[in-house]
């Protein structure tokens, strides 16, 4: 005779699975003689059948490859597995290089370094792709002479 009643209820009464049903192997004969809900109760509060611990995922190890992923560690081609496209989206590449070059050229306007004709220039230009990234387009307007001289 088996305990696969036994197990059933009790998995019922402490609301968890029948594998996490802790049978004390020494008092087997104790526990087939329990058939009532009620003996199975009287048994858990007796401590002979039990509720096991969930069993649980260390990140022990997740934790130490995180810390080297932060060093700059397994990162190659090796480990990638999306496309580049998927690890970073053109979107969020375009916007992460668009914003800090459209505040670079308010800033310019604002302190009356450049034109409001040679902004919208720029703007436009930059809208259009034409800078990879601030400091390139402060290159391309130094070398256009685009800042204003004289007055300050």
């Amino acid at each position: 005779m088996s305990l696969k009643a036994q197990k059933r209820m009790a998995a019922e009464i402490l609301k968890c699975g029948e594998n996490r049903v802790y049978c004390n192997p020494y008092l087997i004969d104790e526990i087939k003689m329990a058939i009532t809900r009620e003996d199975i109760r009287n048994l858990i509060k007796e401590g002979i059948i039990q509720k096991k611990y969930k069993k649980g995922n260390s990140k022990y190890r997740k934790n130490i490859r995180h810390e080297r992923k932060k060093k700059g560690r397994a990162r190659g081609l090796g480990k990638r597995k999306g496309t580049k496209g998927a690890r970073t989206p053109k979107k969020k590449a375009w916007m992460k290089r668009i914003r800090p070059q459209r505040r670079e050229l308010k800033k310019l306007r604002d302190r009356k370094l450049i034109t409001t004709a040679t902004y919208r220039k720029l703007y436009k230009n930059a809208k259009g792709g034409m800078f990879n990234s601030v400091a390139q387009m402060n290159r391309h307007i130094k070398e256009k002479d685009l800042i204003k001289r004289g007055r300050s």
